[in-house]
């Protein structure tokens, strides 16, 4: 789905235009990186937890000239789904 899907999804759902939930979505959105930006985390009943986590510094590969690297520790968002988005997940067919 794309964001101009989803949009029109929450206009539909809303029953607002879909220049408003363009503005809801993008504002959702900001609402996120800001929290998470902040070091927050963010829990939305029946979706999940958005949150942000440290990656250590690990060994790689250069794909092009096979020497090893090292990659340095970062911090990185991470997301956990709700239980409810989980369940109505596993009743879709396995492709």
């Amino acid at each position: 789905m794309t964001k101009a899907e989803l949009v029109d999804k929450i206009a539909a759902k809303g029953e607002i235009t879909k220049v408003q939930a363009g503005k809801v979505l993008g504002a959702l959105v900001d609402a996120l990186a800001e929290a998470m930006a902040a070091g927050d985390a963010v829990m939305l009943g029946g979706l999940g937890t958005f949150k942000v986590t440290s990656r250590g510094e690990r060994k790689g590969r250069n794909p092009r000239t096979g020497t090893e690297i090292t990659v340095p520790a970062c911090m990185v968002p991470k997301f956990t789904p709700a239980k409810v988005l989980k369940d109505a997940v596993a009743k879709l067919p396995v492709k």
